[in-house]
């Protein structure tokens, strides 16, 4: 938690976003109905949890991250919402675990498994519809480690000061912070230093590869570009700059 500390300290002031940006319009359909469609998955995880009473693991990261997304996709546009949006994209490590070592074995109402995939994978569609729209969704350099290491240690610090002093009274294993999970690679006494390790790598790797990837598949590649750079407001385009590429932003006319 020392280290968390410091790291927040060491780059809260690098943590820079410029000003000129575009004004996201809020009038895009395709925006409400993602808003519709993660809402009411959220909601049937409630839902389920309250069925079950087991509402005390909504706190777990992939709730959070799935209410946060929710608030980005409703949100008016603002510096801070930018902030917490490129914090979120570095909690998306939670999605990948969750798809790739599933851990279903608590899950016993009908389509409950379902919503359970279903929820991680729209975690990774929603933010990359909010980089192809832009203007107020946009990410830092690929260079730029700042805001990665700032989400890992907010990352650490809700772990344990957080989760951790809610699941030992209550002995409830959120986020396995009382025991690895069943699917966990590194199962054992020192699960957590090992996930601390792991983590720290993953975290900043996934997230860049995930900003990479987006970028190129919005602005490069031809069945799916959409304009030339990722930090353009998609609502400012008209449709031949969509499908042209624009230079220049409108609003602030700045060089891109």
């Amino acid at each position: 938690m020392v280290i968390a500390a410091i790291l927040i300290a060491i780059t809260y002031k690098k943590c820079t976003i410029p000003e000129c940006r575009g004004s996201t319009r809020r009038d895009r359909g395709g925006r409400k109905t993602l808003l519709a469609i993660v809402s009411l998955i959220f909601g049937m995880e409630v839902a389920y949890k309250f069925s079950t009473r087991t509402v005390i693991f909504l706190l777990n990261p992939c709730h959070v991250i799935t209410a946060i997304q929710i608030y980005l996709l409703a949100a008016s546009p603002s510096r801070f919402v930018t902030a917490v949006f490129r914090i979120h994209l570095n909690f998306l490590n939670g999605a990948i675990l969750a798809l790739l070592f599933p851990v279903t074995n608590t899950l016993f109402l009908p389509f409950e498994t379902e919503i359970y995939f279903i929820q991680h994978f729209m975690m990774l569609v929603t933010p990359y519809y909010l980089l192809r729209v832009g203007g107020t969704y946009n990410v830092e350099k690929l260079t730029d480690f700042a805001w990665t290491y700032m989400a890992f240690a907010i990352m650490i610090l809700y772990h344990f000061i957080i989760l951790l002093p809610i699941a030992l009274p209550l002995e409830v294993n959120l986020s396995q912070m009382l025991c690895p999970a069943i699917s966990d690679p590194f199962y054992g006494p020192d699960y957590r230093v090992w996930t601390c390790f792991h983590q720290a790598l993953f975290v900043p790797a996934l997230c860049k590869a995930y900003c990479a990837t987006a970028t190129f598949f919005i602005t490069k590649f031809p069945l799916t570009k959409v304009k030339s750079n990722l930090d353009m407001d998609l609502a400012l385009l008209t449709s031949v700059e969509s499908k042209n590429g624009i230079k220049q932003c409108h609003n602030c006319n700045c060089g891109m």
